[in-house]
C-alpha cells in the first residue's frame, strides 16, 4: 500500500464517524490528530506543513462554516475539505467561497477521500515552497540598492540590457553591470535563472521593499 505523507487534522462531533475516519486514515499512512470538539482543535493544533484539515459542517457550538472564518482571520491557511451528511446548497457555497478544496458528501469511498486529501496536501505543500522562495527572495531583494530593485522587476519580466536601458534612461552598459550584481546576489547565472527562481511567487509581496 503507498505511504503517504501528510497531517490530517480531522474535526468531526460525531464520535463514530471520527474514530472511523481517524482509524481508516491512519491506516492507509496518514498521520491524524482528531477533534471532537473545534474550540479544542484552535487551541491545541499546530500550524505545520503539509497538512490538510478534514472539518465537519455541522456541528454545536461552532460550526464547520465558523471555524473556517475563524482561521482564515488567525491567518491559517491549512487547506479545508468539507464532509457532510447533509448541507443546503448556501453551506457548499460559502465553504467553496471561503476557500475549501472540495466539499465531500458522505458516504464517500475511501478511494475519494484519500484523492481529495492528496490533492490537498500537494497544494498545501507548494503552498509552503512558495512562502519558503518568497522569505529567500525577500532577503536577497532587500539586499539590492533602489535602482538595482528596479531593475530586477525588469529583468524577470524579460526585458534585455537595451529594452531596461529605454525604460530606466540608463546605459546599457550600466544596465549590464547592474545585471550582473543582481545575478551575484540571488546566485543565478542568467536571467533565465532568474526567472526561474521567481516561478509561483507573488512578486508583488515584495513591492513594500520596493516602493
Amino acid at each position: 500500500m503507498k505511504k503517504r505523507l501528510g497531517h490530517i487534522f480531522l474535526v468531526d462531533d460525531n464520535h463514530d464517524m471520527r474514530f472511523y475516519l481517524s482509524d481508516l486514515l491512519t491506516m492507509v499512512g496518514y498521520t491524524v490528530d482528531a477533534y471532537e470538539d473545534p474550540r479544542a482543535f484552535l487551541s491545541q493544533s499546530l500550524d505545520i506543513s503539509p497538512a490538510v484539515l478534514l472539518l465537519d459542517v455541522r456541528m454545536p457550538g461552532i460550526t464547520g462554516l465558523e471555524l473556517q472564518a475563524r482561521l482564515h482571520t488567525l491567518g491559517r491557511k491549512t487547506p479545508i475539505i468539507f464532509i457532510s451528511g447533509e448541507s443546503n446548497q448556501d453551506e457548499i457555497i460559502t465553504a467553496f467561497r471561503g476557500g475549501a478544496i472540495d466539499f465531500l458528501l458522505k458516504p464517500f469511498t475511501r478511494e475519494k477521500l484519500c484523492e481529495t486529501l492528496d490533492r490537498a496536501l500537494d497544494i498545501d505543500r507548494d503552498r509552503n515552497l512558495q512562502f519558503i522562495n518568497l522569505d529567500n527572495l525577500k532577503r536577497s531583494f532587500v539586499t539590492l540598492s533602489k535602482r538595482e530593485q528596479e531593475i530586477f522587476m525588469l529583468i524577470v519580466q524579460g526585458l534585455t540590457n537595451k529594452a531596461i536601458s529605454e525604460v530606466t534612461g540608463i546605459q546599457p552598459g550600466t544596465a549590464k553591470k547592474h545585471r550582473a550584481t543582481i545575478y551575484q546576489k540571488f546566485d543565478v547565472n542568467t536571467g533565465a535563472d532568474l526567472i526561474s527562481l521567481c516561478h509561483g511567487v507573488d512578486l508583488t509581496q515584495l513591492m513594500p521593499a520596493y516602493a
